[in-house]
């Protein structure tokens, strides 16, 4: 069985085990989470399509922990003037496992 989530703005393809990085901020006391917004779920007979999101239907998972993406480096430069401008981002994700479907 499997579901598309809506989460922070993204469609994420989940199915149970799973392990994704959501944009939310890390909090230490939350240990679960649950996705209200399943656009559609799938892979026991007929797929259930919402719309927009499927009536009763949600997924649960556990908090990982807190994770960086990749590091970003945007470099500005301009010619004969003597400019040079360096920023560095790096995007903090908090990282889940998906442990079940409800729908």
């Amino acid at each position: 069985m499997y579901a598309i989530i809506d989460e922070g703005g993204k469609q994420f393809k989940v199915t149970s085990g799973d392990t994704i990085n959501i944009d939310r901020e890390f909090t230490p006391d939350q240990q679960t989470i649950t996705f209200e917004r399943v656009l559609l779920v799938g892979g026991e007979g007929a797929p259930k399509i919402g719309t927009p999101t499927v009536a009763n239907a949600s997924v649960t998972a556990d908090v990982v922990g807190p994770v960086k993406g990749p590091k970003v480096d945007i470099i500005k430069y301009r010619r004969r003037k003597g400019f040079h401008k360096h920023i560095g981002h790096r995007q903090k994700y908090l990282r889940v496992k998906i442990t079940g479907i409800n729908a």
